[in-house]
């Protein structure tokens, strides 16, 4: 009798330890599928930036918006096409005046407002307005005008009666 009582219990010690052999061996495995999901998704985040990083390279020189209300010496206002922010063919006159205008206050930042109508998606315009003030600073800086003097304002909605093409404006102002 003690010999089927000891053949039980070296059955059940035995169904135990192949529990707890099988629990360790699924929580051993998850560990290391995990581990490998995670090198896995390290090395494409790895390989991600190295095909981004024109992107970024392009995105880097732009610099916090200001806000606030207009002020400073308006220098001069770029008009663009609906729709776009390339540079008119008439901006080299007002970038040649502009660089003037700062070539004679050296102490005196360049502040570029661009603006948009409330018409259409607000996200949409804000960024064109954005896009325009952009161009007109690369072609300030093309120009020979010191980035460090160039700053950008929070594109503005134009409101009331105003015509469309001054809904498509960059404004130039000279600010202490």
């Amino acid at each position: 009798m003690l010999d089927q009582e000891d053949e039980g219990t070296r059955i059940g010690v035995w169904v135990a330890l192949g529990v707890v052999f099988f629990v360790l061996v699924g929580v051993i495995g998850g560990l290391v599928l995990r581990q490998t999901n995670a090198s896995k998704a390290a090395l494409a985040a790895s390989t991600k930036p190295a095909i981004a990083a024109p992107a970024v390279a392009a995105a880097a020189p732009t610099e916090a918006l200001l806000e606030g209300p207009l002020s400073g010496d308006l220098v001069g206002k770029v008009y663009f096409e609906s729709g776009a922010a390339t540079l008119p063919a008439d901006a080299a006159s007002q970038i040649d005046a502009t660089v003037k205008a700062m070539a004679a206050a050296p102490a005196r930042a360049l502040v570029l407002s661009g603006f948009h109508d409330a018409s259409g998606d607000a996200a949409v315009n804000a960024e064109l307005a954005k896009q325009r003030a952009l161009a007109m600073r690369d072609a300030l800086q093309a120009a020979g005008v010191d980035a460090a003097r160039i700053k950008l304002r929070k594109p503005e909605i134009t409101t009331g009666d105003g015509s469309a093409q001054e809904a498509r404006r960059v404004e130039l102002r000279l600010v202490d």
